[in-house]
């Protein structure tokens, strides 16, 4: 199959594109959103072609993959012709949350795919068919020494998205384990910063001794499976898809911040006990969210389509 899908999400994409098919991204002039072509920081197989935009009309596309509601007019536009088409869901509602409906939610022609059973929940979806394929990664080994006792923390522009990443509650937990922030414009915080490409992003988190994952309101951040995969402990508020993602034995999960400050000051004073967390989240991420499971989910699903 010859899929067109857009390089929105660089984590969801990299296990996309993972699979049997021929994948088009394409490519704008200043690789702008709406065409940026092949990910620089992650590693993408050679079945990923980067299309010109003008191009894309000359291919022989069989389905679209949509993220963003406005990609149904580019396609059309683009390609010329109506093409078979899935959308795929990556985030929460915003504003008015519990009638927030979905862009899709007056059609019935295109399965709107949520990629948690909290997102399907929490949008109000309407009309559209629904489905969920929940994340899968590609496995980075299990990576963990723990030799640092620092927790690592991974989220973009955490200033700007204080309230929705949590970042507004790390002063609370600095005080039970010192901090180091990953990810795009984390040097605005007062703590220890890296932006990485993937490889090296998990070969750093590896070596903290757990994955604090502060998010209050967000589908499931995929970062939180990779650290669970590298055999990270984990601690996290119980919202979002967390709360379904992270078992007991994984680490610990709760509304109360107290309780998360004391779990990763035991975390930062036992080092075996975090390694037997690391070790069942590890079991727990690949069981749930490994590579294949959300391949077939896929192949099932685009076969339809």
């Amino acid at each position: 199959m010859r899929i067109l899908v857009w390089h929105v999400h660089g984590s969801w994409t990299t296990a996309f594109v993972q699979g049997r098919h021929e994948y088009l991204v394409p490519l704008v002039p200043d690789r702008g959103p709406d065409g940026r072509g092949r990910a620089r920081t992650y590693d993408w197989p050679g079945s990923v072609r980067e299309v010109p935009w003008d191009r894309l009309a000359a291919e022989d596309v069989d389905v679209v993959v949509y993220q963003r509601p406005h990609e149904i007019d580019l396609a059309r536009e683009w390609l010329g012709r109506e093409v078979p088409g899935v959308y795929v869901e990556h985030n929460t509602p915003k504003g008015d949350v519990p009638h927030t409906r979905h862009p899709l939610a007056s059609r019935s022609d295109i399965p709107l795919v949520h990629v948690t059973h909290f997102n399907e929940l929490f949008w109000d979806n309407g009309r559209a068919p629904t489905r969920v394929i929940e994340h899968g990664v590609v496995d980075p080994g299990h990576r963990y020494t723990g030799e640092l006792a620092r927790a690592a923390v991974v989220v973009n522009e955490p200033v700007r998205r204080a309230r929705v990443a949590g970042t507004d509650l790390l002063a609370r937990f600095a005080e039970a384990i010192p901090l180091e922030v990953f990810g795009m414009k984390a040097e605005a915080l007062p703590y220890p910063s890296q932006d990485l490409p993937q490889v090296r992003l998990h070969e750093e988190m590896a070596r903290r001794r757990v994955y604090l994952h502060p998010y209050r309101w967000t589908s499931l951040g995929l970062a939180l499976i990779e650290a669970m995969h590298l055999g990270m402990p984990v601690v996290a508020p119980a919202a979002t898809e967390a709360v379904e993602a992270v078992p007991p034995e994984a680490g610990v999960i709760s509304t109360r911040v107290d309780t998360l400050v004391a779990a990763l000051r035991e975390f930062a004073a036992d080092p075996e006990s975090a390694r037997r967390a690391g070790k069942a989240a590890r079991d727990a991420a690949l069981a749930r969210y490994g590579l294949r499971r959300f391949l077939d989910d896929w192949d099932r699903l685009l076969a339809e389509v």
